[in-house]
């Protein structure tokens, strides 16, 4: 078993990194190089602009290379929670911008053809108690009636069409949903980006910045430059002098497992429609199919952070819940093991704007691998004049009380959900 992100193990590594020397004036320094920052590079690189990608690691090593490849429109709560929290229109129109996030990492796959293997297969959200799709059925009513006709119920009675298992009572379908190899397609889009002309610097960390009269000066390990405007697209790194990030986005464990390739017999009773799955439970688990046709199953395992032997430790209890699920898999060898961490917000909804000139973008909580690249592409407009195209702009973003970086409160969070789990 290989304790490393399968989704990084299988793809080809960047290989279109800059060797200039970290000096002299750019247009715009990015500083983080997954799907956000990417996405951003390859967008200001088609207006004509001078870039320079600052990325801690390597390209897609964070969160754009360690989660499960869904590319999922409609939120991560309820409709009906966003609805009734920010009216209808609001949530009409947030719940558009995942849609046009699905439709442009479509586009810029085709566009730049990057073979990653993206494919419509549709999500289904599984009620994992019965009182569970009576929710899901009154959200998607609304959704029906206001946003997405698209959508639909699936009894539990036609639920084994969709997926091999007794466990769950049912489910909503968002059939506009993808699935995609996520390793290719953040190494693809960063190769777009450099073959656009930005400069993309891996093992770059961003260690100070301070304002000048021409903008900001970066200072990294390898020198330092000065960049007229700075996107901040580096979800919850550790790294660097960023503070105020830091307070506001809880870091998540999320742990996932890939098992051994099944066979066509097994995909057939298991997985008949290769869907997304994701269940309703607060300790949530999903899963789909690889392209190689290994089944990926991942969840907060543990409210705990990512290492060797706590990503070990996650994997079996993955396991546990994977054959829980599907019972013929207890034999199953289990081939990847990893983790990382989300960069969850107190609301569960991304943050995007500008902070005393810097710009800034994340807190996709677990569900960014169509907004991320969505919002690259928009920040690179709004940073160009255009700040009313950002769908999060009249959003607040307060520090969570007594969080100053380290999640110090995590164990008790994942004590109050497994009770949540048990009693709701």
């Amino acid at each position: 078993m290989k304790l490393t992100s399968y989704w990084l193990d299988t793809s080809q590594p960047f290989d279109h990194g800059s060797s200039r020397p970290l000096e002299g004036r750019y247009d715009v320094a990015v500083v983080g190089g997954g799907l956000t920052g990417s996405s951003a590079a390859l967008a200001l690189a088609r207006k004509g602009a001078r870039v320079a990608v600052l990325e801690a690691e390597t390209i897609g090593n964070a969160a754009s290379g360690r989660n499960g490849g869904m590319c999922n429109n409609g939120f991560a709560q309820n409709y009906t929670v966003i609805a009734g929290k920010y009216g209808k229109d609001a949530a009409n129109a947030l719940y558009k911008a995942y849609d046009a996030g699905v439709d442009l990492v479509e586009r810029l796959v085709q566009e730049e053809r990057i073979d990653c293997s993206f494919a419509r297969v549709g999500k289904l959200k599984l009620a994992a108690k019965p009182e569970h799709y009576d929710v899901l059925a009154r959200s998607q009513e609304l959704l029906a009636a206001n946003v997405d006709p698209e959508t639909r119920m699936i009894p539990r009675s036609d639920l084994r069409s969709e997926v091999g298992t007794d466990r769950y009572h049912g489910g909503l379908l968002y059939p506009k949903s993808a699935g995609m190899h996520v390793g290719r397609f953040v190494r693809g889009l960063a190769t777009a980006a450099a073959r656009g002309g930005a400069e993309v610097h891996e093992r770059t960390p961003v260690m100070a910045m301070r304002k000048v009269p021409a903008g900001h000066e970066v200072e990294t390990p390898r020198g330092k430059i000065v960049a007229r405007q700075v996107l901040l697209a580096s979800g919850i790194s550790q790294v660097g002098p960023l503070g105020w990030i830091r307070r506001r986005i809880v870091p998540v464990g999320a742990f996932l497992i890939v098992t051994e390739p099944l066979s066509p017999a097994q995909i057939e009773r298991l997985m008949p429609t290769r869907r997304n799955v994701v269940d309703t439970r607060n300790l949530v688990v999903y899963w789909r199919l690889t392209p190689d046709n290994r089944l990926l199953f991942g969840g907060r395992a543990r409210f705990a952070g990512s290492n060797p032997q706590s990503d070990e430790k996650s994997g079996r209890i993955l396991k546990a819940a994977m054959v829980d699920v599907y019972p013929e898999l207890a034999g199953a060898r289990i081939d990847y093991c990893w983790g990382g961490l989300v960069d969850m917000t107190r609301d569960r909804l991304p943050r995007a704007g500008e902070r005393n000139g810097i710009y800034y973008s994340m807190g996709y909580s677990g569900h960014g691998t169509q907004m991320s690249t969505l919002m690259g592409s928009i920040m690179a407009e709004v940073m160009d004049g255009h700040p009313d195209l950002n769908p999060w702009k009249d959003f607040d973003w307060p520090a969570i009380p007594g969080h100053f970086g380290s999640p110090w409160f995590l164990p008790i969070l994942g004590a109050y959900y497994r009770m949540k789990d048990l009693v709701t």
